[in-house]
């Protein structure tokens, strides 16, 4: 097995705007002077993997547009789901695309579209072990199996010749909520490991081996990891940066081990291929590729093709436009991933296609 590069990215989370729950009947009056007006009122919930750049985008486009009033609720993909189907918010965003029986709830034309990616990533808490940790596939897919129990297991030590490992118990975190997040690791391991598929498969929320410790939200299993000596879990690899968390190298498909970085997880976001995209919901659960990292999802915004105000269409639209082109800027520097261009074509395609702007 071969290295790459590793180019820790680092996050800064944006300040966290006000929750949005579902919209009052003042929210739905149509107005001449949408500065003044609820019918500005722009609201987004779901993928807390996604919320800190939600954030910082609906921090910077509030700025330019202050006639608009932004707010994000992260609530994880699951709630996201429920309340854009319910029509609580103008945009639901999802690290995992519907389900068909999702689908077919939401009244009216809708899209998903892709507005960014990110890497999930093993961050672990090991005092004293100089790193990177090493992780063969079939290893950390039996770490999460509850299959090997100690750091210094022989699998694990084969894989790190030059570490000193203690012999400590390894404590898996993991997520309590309905979250995309998970569907992106479960799908991964489920890809990997015939035992996993067998007994978990993939899913937003599983029932996890006895003993693993659960968390809400990113961030809460990053904060986990980060006070539990022995802890190893998976994790969007900003939120682990931002606590300075160690992240494992892991062995992609290639056989290379891999770190989390923006080059390895354009690769991986689109397979490996520089072709343009037919399928804009289509995960991608072990990517091709030497250079592509292996664990990586891609956020969706759920977008109608009309709201019941034309002002609040129009806002809508406009802004996730203003995402895939100007926004994607600030991806790297929060620590996800720009869409490829191929992608993030065919995402501003789609968005035309559902109108409602005069670009």
């Amino acid at each position: 097995m071969k290295r790459m590069p590793y180019l820790p990215a680092a996050l800064l989370l944006g300040a966290s705007l006000s929750g949005c729950g579902p919209s009052g009947p003042a929210d739905d009056a149509p107005s001449a002077a949408p500065d003044t007006t609820p019918a500005s009122a722009l609201t987004a919930a779901g993928s807390s993997f996604a919320a800190p750049l939600m954030s910082q985008w609906m921090k910077t486009y509030g700025e330019q547009h202050p006639d608009l009033a932004l707010s994000y609720a992260s609530v994880g993909s699951g709630e996201g789901i429920k309340r854009f189907i319910a029509g609580e918010v103008a945009i639901g965003t999802t690290d995992a695309p519907l389900k068909p029986e999702e689908a077919a709830q939401v009244q009216g034309a809708f899209a998903q579209i892709p507005i960014t990616g990110g890497m999930i990533a093993l961050a672990y808490n090991l005092p004293g072990v100089a790193g990177p940790l090493n992780l063969p596939r079939a290893v950390y897919a039996d770490i999460f199996l509850n299959k090997i129990h100690r750091w210094d297991d022989p699998r694990i030590q084969a894989a790190n010749p030059g570490l000193e490992l203690p012999s400590k118990l390894i404590q898996v975190v993991a997520r309590r909520d309905s979250s995309g997040t998970t569907f992106a690791f479960t799908n991964h391991l489920a890809s990997i490991s015939p035992e996993w598929a067998a007994k978990y498969s993939a899913g937003k929320q599983i029932g996890w081996p006895e003993g693993t410790i659960l968390a809400s939200g990113n961030e809460g299993v990053a904060q986990r990891i980060k006070i539990t000596h022995g802890a190893i879990g998976y994790v969007e690899a900003g939120f682990a940066s931002r606590l300075h968390l160690p992240l494992a190298w892991l062995e992609n498909r290639s056989g290379g081990l891999i770190a989390p970085t923006a080059e390895t997880g354009q690769r991986a976001l689109v397979d490996g291929s520089d072709a343009m995209p037919d399928n804009l919901t289509v995960t991608v659960p072990d990517p091709a590729g030497a250079r592509s990292y292996l664990i990586v999802t891609l956020t969706w915004a759920l977008v109608r093709a009309a709201y019941p105000e034309p002002f609040k269409t129009r806002a809508v639209h406009e802004f996730l436009h203003w995402i895939l082109t100007e926004g994607q800027e600030q991806a790297d520097g929060l620590g996800f991933v720009p869409l490829p261009t191929t992608l993030s074509k065919a995402s501003l395609l789609e968005l035309d296609r559902l109108g409602g702007t005069d670009r």
